[in-house]
């Protein structure tokens, strides 16, 4: 019996390293043959300090937002021109296609842009859905109500949502599973541990198949549901054998521990959330020889190929390799993302360890 339904995660994630040209219309295609359309993009240029460019086909491609910032959605014509059947298309500027500089890109497919409108929650939204991978793209307009309900279409529960305001210039509010409550959120754009829900609102995962909420301390939401503002979400739920949210807790030393994905993790983002600390990225592209290179969504900065961040990534988890307060503090607890390949799938092809 097969142990995921997601045969080959290439067909709804992928990375790709590739060199800026500081050209117009510059097509990057990804490595694999088969083709994928990506509809949530994360680029970074790894050689300089730029921001992160993130961009959906929701909101279309010249439309930007970056996760080391709390600004406001920009428009622009000079970053991405297109999602593309297999890759997508850049412009000349530093953020996505700096002229000799080594760049990266992580995507993650949905519905190809196509959306529908939902109304289970009190709000109706605009989705997207990949319910193979568990993933959707979901845009609402608040409505001040901390009461509030906004479908996700994704049909189970969700173990990750990150929200954003399009046209307001307030944070990123991340929850996930393995957070210390379910009102605890996290944000991209700085370094905090996580917070239990404050005056202007929290993003709140009403552990449901159909909706998600808000929740605040004053009962103003204007963060997360503020009326009149427009939002975007990424919402995740766990597929076996492709994507993982939870938690662990570090031991300080060499030998760390071991954290069970049920799949060799080919993509993580780790975070301590028991005291301030970066979100730490990593994939399996940018490994070479056993150095793990470090970008931080929080972070403008380039590539950090420092130490403290070594994790092993096996047939079927991570394990950390160091002792740094970034992965592996004693006592620290850690939250993180894995997307990777399944053990078997239904087509019967078993991974193995990098």
């Amino acid at each position: 019996m097969a142990f995921t339904s997601v045969n080959k995660y290439t067909d709804h994630f992928r990375i790709k390293l590739y060199t800026g040209n500081s050209t117009n219309n510059t097509a990057i295609t990804w490595d694999e043959s088969s083709n994928m359309q990506p509809d949530w993009l994360w680029i970074k240029n790894r050689s300089e300090a730029q921001s992160h460019a993130l961009f959906d086909s929701t909101r279309g491609a010249n439309k930007r937002f970056t996760s080391n910032g709390n600004g406001a959605e920009t428009t622009e014509n000079t970053n991405l021109d297109s999602f593309d059947t297999n890759g997508f298309t850049v412009d000349n500027e530093l953020i996505v296609n700096g002229n000799g500089d080594n760049m990266v890109a992580w995507g993650w497919k949905c519905n190809g842009g196509t959306t529908s409108t939902n109304t289970d929650g009190t709000i109706s939204s605009t989705v997207q859905v990949n319910s193979t991978a568990g993933f959707s793209i979901v845009q609402w307009t608040g409505d001040g109500s901390e009461s509030a309900t906004v479908g996700h279409g994704l049909g189970a529960k969700v173990n990750c949502i990150i929200t954003r305001e399009r046209d307001g210039g307030d944070w990123w509010h991340n929850w996930q599973t393995g957070l210390s409550g379910n009102s605890y959120n996290l944000f991209f754009n700085n370094s905090d541990a996580e917070r239990a829900e404050v005056g202007d609102g929290h993003i709140k995962n009403l552990d449901n198949t159909t909706t998600f909420g808000f929740e605040s301390s004053t009962s103003n939401v204007n963060a997360v549901n503020h009326s009149g503002i427009t939002n975007i979400a990424y919402c995740f739920t766990e597929k076996p054998g492709f994507s993982k949210f939870g938690s662990y807790v570090g031991n300080g030393n060499s030998s760390g521990p071991f954290i069970y994905t049920g799949f060799k993790p080919f993509f993580t983002i780790i975070k301590r959330i028991d005291v301030g600390n970066d979100w730490n990225m990593q994939d399996y592209k940018r490994n070479v020889n056993g150095v793990d290179k470090i970008l931080q969504a929080n972070n403008d900065n380039a590539e950090n190929v420092g130490g403290g961040y070594k994790v092993d990534k096996l047939s079927n988890g991570f394990k950390c390799r160091e002792s740094g307060t970034e992965t592996n503090a004693d006592g620290g607890t850690y939250a993180y993302w894995a997307f990777g390949q399944s053990i078997v799938g239904s087509n019967n092809v078993p991974a193995t360890a990098r």
